[in-house]
């Protein structure tokens, strides 16, 4: 028993002895008990996160590419999660089908590394690359941010344009009766400028999925704040993006102010045109001097200009931000010719029903 108490010790001792640093003469200031039978802990992992530089939103919060925090919890690591994820979905995405990031346009691949831009989109670039005439038109900048937001914005502009000729067609035939194929110059000049409003009045308010890249540092607030505003004010954010309620405001100003200039120049060349006409007829025939008179150039451009950035502001932001794409898009997403043909009644109600809007508006301030 005693023998058996003195290797106990002996064994104790020596253990302590192991653990216990040489003093070297000095009575060691650290000493370390370490359990045999001590579990090991987990080993932690670190995720490695890479910095992604980010730009100020118009109204002071921060978000990433040309969005800008919503107030409500819109940037922060919500945003950056659903970038990394964007990210790494579109290039497996791109590795599916055989591509390459190099393989995407400049703006597109930047906006794809930032994690902007959702695989979706990306499919959508690839499907509308098969054919030739979507391809050549992805290679303009303002078609490309359209078409990847709305496959169907060509047929869109189709729609309204070919609406619009049809429409003014119409009305210019009922206005003048018998003298329509005398007066067939005004009535060109007239539909030409209607093409060029109805084409801008698709362009301006279409969704688009921004592809520019961040705005410069040494940029005024106010020019951050409009650049930061979507193209639509009620348009579908990007996952990992949001808008906040005065981006959408400013979007709704921005367009507007876009629609007075467009509005304004294209009445005054119209305008300026049908005057220039009445005079050279008035010329080579004089009994068409009492016929007509001179129409008011500038206070006739400058009210359609304030028609446009008013009534057909809001009026087409609705139907191509709420109507089109947040009503008949997801209904009928898997019957593109019943969505066409739905795009098609709602852009002939609204043309119908702006031209009825303009004659009470240039009678009501007395241009009619």
């Amino acid at each position: 028993m005693a023998a058996m108490s003195a290797m106990a010790a002996s064994s104790s001792s020596s253990s302590e002895r192991c653990l216990m640093p040489k003093s070297h003469g000095q009575f060691p200031t650290t000493l370390r008990f370490v359990s045999p039978a001590a579990p090991r802990l987990p080993a932690l992992r670190f995720r490695h996160r890479e910095f992604q530089p980010v730009r100020s939103g118009g109204n002071g919060d921060f978000g990433s590419g040309n969005v800008g925090g919503d107030g409500g919890g819109g940037g922060g690591d919500d945003d950056g999660e659903s970038g990394g994820k964007n990210r790494r979905e579109a290039i497996l995405l791109l590795a599916e089908m055989g591509r390459s990031l190099e393989s995407l346009p400049s703006d597109l691949a930047k906006a794809v590394d930032a994690g902007r831009i959702p695989p979706e989109i990306v499919r959508r670039f690839a499907d509308l690359e098969k054919s030739g005439f979507f391809r050549w038109l992805l290679g303009f900048a303002g078609f490309r941010e359209r078409l990847l937001a709305d496959d169907l914005f060509l047929a869109k502009v189709a729609m309204e344009c070919g609406v619009g000729i049809f429409t003014k067609t119409l009305a210019e035939y009922q206005r003048r009766g018998e003298n329509f194929t005398k007066e067939l110059d005004f009535v060109i000049a007239d539909v030409v400028m209607a093409i060029v409003a109805d084409f801008m009045l698709v362009w301006l308010p279409a969704p688009t999925v921004s592809l520019r890249p961040p705005i410069a540092l040494n940029a005024g607030p106010i020019s951050k704040f409009f650049y930061n505003c979507p193209d639509n004010a009620f348009q579908i954010a990007l996952g990992g993006s949001s808008y906040s309620f005065l981006q959408r405001v400013g979007a709704i100003a921005r367009n507007g102010s876009k629609l007075f200039v467009v509005g304004t120049s294209a009445s005054l060349i119209g305008t300026g045109i049908t005057n220039a006409l009445i005079k050279t007829r008035r010329a080579l025939d004089e009994n068409m001097a009492g016929e007509s008179e001179d129409l008011p150039i500038l206070s006739t451009s400058v009210a359609y200009g304030v028609y446009m950035a008013v009534s057909s502001n809001l009026r087409y932001q609705l139907l191509a931000g709420v109507l089109e794409q947040r009503i008949l898009e997801p209904l009928l997403h898997n019957h593109k010719l019943l969505l066409s043909a739905s795009c098609f009644v709602a852009r002939t109600g609204n043309t119908f029903l702006g031209s009825l809007l303009w004659v009470d508006y240039a009678r009501w301030i007395g241009i009619q």
